[in-house]
């Protein structure tokens, strides 16, 4: 599913030569200002002497005034969150703040930062502010359980966070809940246990049991610890819980989706997703690949899927391998990260670049081919790993690195097949070509046909351009829209998406997607682009380079049609950057569109900015 390394390939998704693929309140709710939309909440900090919070009037208009806090870390260790509190006159409040999360309950206010500026390292400090009316002052304030000062309580202090909540018992419309109690000088009174950000019970065990929930949907929980002088401590780490049902035709859940590409054959594991936070983040995970051979699904790399043994420290759950247990590999690290996990769905995805070339005879008997990717996907040994099944076919009637010639109805009456076989419940989905073009790849085969089957094609939306045409012009590989000068019509994300809405797929069953890596010439003298080049660039094959390394290597200089390029040296790139990530998952809102997913883990950072910003963006 694009420009894939496997041992060594790589794919152009559009072209068929070498191709081109490739302030506000009411009694107790929070205040939230525009940015509380976008970022998360962090948690309250447990609490922590050496740091400091003052408050000053920054004006006064008579009817009103404008009041500003400063935190600031005045020890050695970072201060991770933060939440001051004070009380105000019957008279005074807050009527609307910025750069925190305000909320009160009677004439107590409290303030909470947010997703972004919670972290301060020693001597840093943070500012938020609020407008309030009234003309009292405020008073017993505190930050994170202790007096604004500095100073602390002796032999009161706060909770600690409760262990992270682990989910079980799973159904439809509810969830089991479990976690490490929480530590307390003075002893722990109860658990709040927040669904979302909002607390939805608190109870005195360690347990609780969430009723009332909807079908196929994600709900993150968190839970604070209350001791017996009602102080409350940090929050614990976030797990996020998928209920089941909600599948088969339609995106899962209603909610946009956020899908990663897992190679078989790449230096990125399964402990990876965990490491970099994208765990979090994410709701599916591709599984490529598996191959077609002689009319069937296939085993793609039988040592990498099931066979490879994990040590302790490369294991998911730090536990290791042992050399008789019944399933190893790849997918036994899919079926930890599951437990750890619920709320991630993993297909199985067959054929891609490389492995295209057997669809065409599969496809003369559809139910057969069903019968044997159902067969394999559902092998007793893994078939609780995967959810469903995903169909990379490039292309169906039009060429990759082979030609095909089933005719336009061959993708229609496989997904028939398909759907029929694995019923309702589980997933089916196909990564297709996004070309554009008049009498191009989309209108070679009838996806609107096959819509009705799936339930969401994967649009490859990068790759347009690249180092294929050797001499140039450099021009973006995943332009979201066209601009002046761009080589090709058609070649872009919005003329792609437009002509499956004509087809009539439903917005809602395309994903847009993003590459994690840059295609780039080198020879290059031209900034802007267009230029002439002599060449690919070095990078992990020759014209493509994972973004993790472009970052700092070749940093963006410039954005043409909703993407980055950059030119450094003689060498230009284009790939995109979390900010044209950002523009691109807005405007995926606006089409209305199902979500996002990516080619592939192992471009990302270490801390998984790109898989957030696609999350980020998505909210």
């Amino acid at each position: 599913m694009s420009t894939e390394t496997r041992r060594s390939r790589t794919r152009s998704p559009h072209g068929s030569t070498p191709n081109k693929r490739f302030k506000f309140l009411a009694g107790a709710t929070a205040l939230a200002l525009p940015l509380a939309a976008m970022v998360g909440l962090a948690s309250p900090a447990s609490a922590a002497a050496s740091a400091t919070a003052t408050y000053a009037k920054a004006s006064d208009w008579g009817s009103g005034f404008e009041g500003k806090w400063t935190v600031k870390n005045t020890g050695t260790t970072t201060l991770t969150s933060w939440t001051v509190e004070w009380d105000f006159p019957a008279n005074t409040k807050v009527t609307s703040a910025w750069d925190a999360t305000v909320t009160n309950s009677a004439n107590h206010w409290t303030a909470k930062n947010l997703g972004w500026n919670g972290t301060l390292a020693p001597g840093a400090s943070v500012s938020f502010g609020f407008n309030g009316s009234g003309n009292g002052a405020p008073s017993g304030c505190k930050l994170n359980g202790n007096p604004c000062d500095g100073s602390t309580n002796p032999g009161d202090n706060a909770p600690s966070a409760p262990g992270k909540p682990t989910a079980s018992d799973i159904t439809n419309t509810s969830v089991k809940l479990s976690w490490a109690a929480a530590t307390d000088d003075k002893g722990i009174k109860n658990y709040d246990v927040k669904r979302d950000g909002a607390t939805v019970a608190t109870v005195t065990g360690t347990t609780y049991t969430n009723t009332g929930l909807t079908a196929g949907t994600d709900y993150t929980y968190t839970v604070v610890a209350r001791d017996t002088a009602d102080q409350t401590g940090p929050a614990s780490a976030a797990t996020t819980v998928r209920t089941t049902g909600g599948g088969g035709g339609e995106n899962p859940g209603g909610g946009k989706i956020n899908l990663g590409y897992f190679t078989n054959w790449g230096s990125y594991t399964v402990k990876n997703l965990v490491t970099s936070g994208s765990a979090d983040k994410i709701t599916h995970i591709n599984y490529a690949f598996g191959n077609v051979q002689n009319g069937k699904c296939t085993i793609g790399d039988a040592y990498e899927d099931y066979e490879k043994t994990y040590t302790a420290a490369n294991s998911v759950d730090g536990v290791a391998d042992t050399w008789d247990q019944p399933l190893r590999g790849h997918f036994n690290q899919l079926r930890k990260l599951k437990a750890q996990y619920p709320h991630i769905k993993v297909l199985w995805s067959f054929g891609g670049w490389t492995w295209s070339g057997g669809f065409g005879q599969a496809v003369q008997n559809p139910a057969a081919f069903a019968q044997s990717c159902y067969d394999l996907v559902e092998d007793p040994r893994w078939a609780d790993v995967f959810d469903g099944i995903d169909l990379d076919w490039e292309y169906p009637n039009a060429c990759g690195l082979t030609c095909d010639n089933s005719g336009p109805a061959a993708i229609k009456n496989m997904m028939q097949a398909m759907r029929a076989k694995f019923g309702p419940n589980n997933l089916l989905t196909a990564a297709i070509t996004a070309d554009g073009s008049n009498g191009g790849k989309l209108d070679a085969a009838d996806y609107g046909g096959a819509a009705q089957y799936i339930d969401w094609y994967d649009v490859m939306t990068y790759d347009y351009f690249g180092s294929w045409s050797a001499q140039g012009p450099t021009a973006p590989h995943s332009p979201l829209t066209s601009y002046p000068g761009i080589p090709a019509q058609g070649f872009n994300s919005a003329d792609a998406i437009a002509k499956l809405k004509a087809k009539g797929v439903p917005a809602k069953k395309l994903l847009l997607g993003i590459g994690f890596y840059g295609r780039g010439w080198t020879g290059v003298t031209q900034s802007a682009p267009g230029g002439s080049a002599t060449g690919p660039a070095a990078g992990i094959e020759p014209g493509n380079q994972y973004y993790k390394v472009l970052k700092t290597t070749c940093p963006a200089t410039g954005t043409v049609g909703g993407t980055a390029y950059a030119h450094c040296g003689n060498n230009w790139w284009s790939y995109d950057t979390p900010a044209t990530i950002n523009s691109k998952m807005a405007w995926a809102k606006d089409q209305g569109l199902g979500g996002a997913f990516f080619w592939e883990f192992n471009g990302d950072t270490t801390d998984g900015e790109l898989v957030k910003a696609i999350s980020n963006g998505l909210k």
